[in-house]
């Protein structure tokens, strides 16, 4: 008798619903968002990400890999992954296999940071790449971020092709799709915002040479691997590294529509981080529904959601999908915590880009252990 009437509380949880997205079918519409974590030595995924992963993996449960980089110059940060060379394309082999083994869907985001880096992370200690010759202020975020310089014209293409090879290597990885990661400040989102992007070519200047660059990787990475295998990120609301527009809305608005053309399987926007959920869902001009309306695909929200609002977005038809991060990454088993409503686990913000194998990655208990 309780069992039953606990399956019957299930149904009745917006968030631990089932959903199709394109030919995948999901059993929960709770989404693990990508996570940087910095555990991935000399940019190579380490054996500890099976552990990791497979914790956070539910049968019929996305989940979305930390931002992995395209090529030697994406990278940012210390210890981040790659999927440019043979090594790192077998380095995720047994790391998606053990997500599979669970019967989780599993995509690669794939990165850029453009600017957001420093002469120690390029090849030969050039300048880090992007549209503009303008830098991130040195010590945001905590880095001391180099000079940029700007693409060449003539180079935008190269970059664009290491997109679709990295959306190529990740299906030899054997990942279900990619996530192209256009938001955060990093390099595609760079390009997009008015207030870093001040080329005077085809790349520069009205929205839509703006948003030029990342419709060409959307299409490349569409014609090598297909569309129903493709998603992007991304953040129009957002000053994440200094890359701000002057008109997000519209922003939004304009790549939602222009994605449809390439049927990509879904859109992932981050929500402003400086609202609450309330404001999420009834307040214009912060609400993604005009993005939400306009694209044909799947929509999935993200930023700052916990199971309550998370539950209204799907109930109110605001959002397919709700994507988690540090709430996710301090409990394995969210979907389980959300279903039983039960306490979550605190996370521990000191640990989530330490090297550890262990403390704060894989150490955070789960329900069944507490009790």
């Amino acid at each position: 008798m309780e069992a039953a009437a606990a399956a019957a509380t299930t149904t009745t949880i917006p968030l631990l619903t089932p959903y199709k997205m394109g030919p995948f079918n999901l059993s929960h519409r709770i989404v693990l968002a990508p996570l940087t974590r910095n555990r991935s030595y000399n940019n190579i995924p380490q054996p500890h990400a099976i552990l990791y992963y497979s914790q956070r993996t539910t049968n019929g449960g996305f989940l979305i890999a930390e931002a992995t980089g395209v090529n030697d110059t994406a990278q940012g940060y210390q210890n981040t992954p790659g999927i440019w060379t043979e090594e790192q394309v077998e380095a995720w082999k047994p790391i998606v296999d053990a997500v599979h083994e669970k019967g989780g869907i599993f995509f690669c985001q794939i990165w850029h940071c453009g600017r957001v880096s420093t002469y120690g992370f390029q090849p030969n200690g050039e300048a880090p790449i992007s549209c503009t010759s303008k830098g991130v202020t040195p010590g945001l975020g905590g880095g001391d971020w180099s000079p940029p310089r700007p693409l060449r014209t003539e180079e935008i293409p190269q970059i664009v092709n290491d997109f679709r090879l990295a959306g190529r290597n990740a299906i030899k990885a054997g990942f279900d799709g990619v996530e192209i990661h256009g938001a955060n400040g990093y390099l595609i989102d760079q390009f997009m915002k008015d207030q870093v992007n001040d080329r005077t070519d085809q790349y520069g200047g009205s929205l839509e040479n703006r948003c030029r660059f990342a419709l060409e990787i959307v299409e490349a990475v569409v014609n090598e691997i297909g569309a129903e295998r493709v998603g992007i990120r991304l953040s129009p609301h957002a000053n994440y590294m200094e890359a701000q527009d002057s008109n997000p809305e519209a922003l939004g608005l304009y790549m939602a529509k222009a994605l449809n053309k390439y049927q990509i399987l879904y859109l992932h926007i981050l929500e402003p981080r400086l609202f609450n959920a309330q404001d999420k869902l009834d307040a214009p001009p912060y609400s993604l529904l005009p993005m939400r309306k306009a694209f044909d695909g799947t929509f999935i929200a993200s930023g700052g959601y916990n199971r309550d609002d998370g539950n209204k977005a799907v109930a109110e038809n605001y959002t397919d999908l709700v994507a988690y991060g540090r709430s996710f990454l301090a409990n394995p088993d969210l979907p389980k915590r959300f279903e039983l409503n039960a306490a979550l686990n605190k996370y521990d913000r000191s640990t989530f880009y330490t090297p550890d194998p262990v403390v704060g990655y894989t150490d955070y208990p789960f329900l069944e252990v507490q009790a």
